[in-house]
């Protein structure tokens, strides 16, 4: 699962990417070229777990990202509008990296900060590529009359202005359309990069404005962070890091709420697994069974499934062990088809 994050030139988008990504990337090859990195998704559950199992190792949850190239609106070049087009076709979900933060030694692109402008004008570029998708669709007589018919419904959306996303599509609708790659069925997640000033004062130009078009596009609250903050707190070790977050009035960098929120968006929850071996939290779709969970650890958990025993995380936390919480009767055996919540820790039993 991949998300890529896109924004008009100087608005923060390659300092987000490095602040997730720890600034390890490699660059993908091709034409547009763009660098692909590995977040973690920061998760206090496994802070707990590890101090329980106190195992060899930890490991979250993580997820790609890759840093599209900025895009400037009202691009006349076809070939790099069609490069920015294609690269964001490649990504399973936006991540949108809005400005807020005024700089007289980085200038605006379009001459004035407005972080609402910034982000419909992004999306203004992607609905009308979208429009075209969907009438080029419309005029070919290969299409079966479902798609035609869902095809009249985004084409209607989309010239209201309304994403494709809007439509709360059903899994077979999606099916349908799946092929047409529409820009704005994807997740999207808004960031709002501020001055040191504005996130000490949790507040910002145009916040109200930024908030509406985000509801109208239903892409969520946007996520506040400050690249030069993040980057000073990045730095720190882990003694100095937290008297930092408190001088702001923080509870933990932005950049672990941009990174859960983003992981949210791609419709992904975590369950977990904890021994003396191994604390780890595993990325799923929501919905996945516990059959098909056991699958993402290894294929033969999957293919020997047998049952699950199931403990909620806070059940877990409230007993202060594996052995207090069976014995208080709060672990679970589940069978194949039972629908994994987030935060389940789960001991799989399978026969190989």
């Amino acid at each position: 699962m991949q998300i890529g994050i896109i924004g008009l030139p100087l608005a923060g988008k390659t300092t987000l990417f490095n602040l997730l990504t720890g600034g390890q990337a490699v660059t993908g090859g091709g034409r547009g070229q763009v660098n692909v990195g590995v977040a973690r998704v920061p998760d206090r559950r496994l802070d707990v777990l590890a101090a329980m199992f106190r195992p060899r190792k930890v490991t979250p949850a993580t997820i790609e990202f890759t840093d599209l190239a900025g895009f400037v609106p009202g691009e006349t070049d076809r070939a790099k509008l069609n490069a920015f087009l294609q690269s964001v076709r490649r990504s399973d979900a936006l991540l949108h990296v809005v400005r807020a933060f005024e700089s007289a030694t980085l200038p605006h692109p379009l001459g004035s900060v407005d972080p609402a402008r910034d982000a419909r004008e992004v999306d203004t570029e992607l609905l009308l590529a979208d429009l075209q998708v969907a009438e080029a669709a419309r005029r070919r007589s290969s299409e079966e009359e479902a798609q035609l018919a869902l095809l009249r419904r985004c084409r209607a959306a989309l010239e209201e202005g309304r994403p494709v996303r809007h439509l709360g599509l059903a899994n077979e609708e999606e099916r349908l359309l799946r092929g047409y790659a529409f820009l704005t069925a994807r997740p999207l997640l808004v960031a709002v990069n501020l001055s040191e000033e504005q996130l000490r004062a949790g507040d910002y130009p145009g916040r109200a404005a930024l908030e509406e078009h985000c509801r109208r596009q239903g892409s969520g609250e946007p996520v506040a962070f400050c690249g030069a903050v993040e980057a000073e707190i990045a730095a720190l070790d882990e003694a100095d890091r937290e008297a930092f977050l408190k001088e702001y009035g923080l509870a933990e960098p932005g950049i672990a709420r941009v990174a859960r929120a983003a992981y949210a968006a791609l419709g992904l929850i975590s369950f977990l697994t904890a021994g003396e071996q191994e604390v780890r939290a595993w990325p799923i779709r929501r919905g996945l069974t516990a059959r098909e969970a056991a699958g993402k650890v290894h294929s033969d958990m999957e293919k020997g499934f047998i049952r699950a025993e199931v403990v909620a995380f806070d059940d877990l936390a409230a007993a202060g062990s594996l052995k207090a919480a069976r014995d208080r009767g709060l672990v679970r055996l589940e069978g194949r088809d039972y629908v994994v919540r987030d935060g389940d820790v789960i001991v799989f039993r399978f026969n190989v």
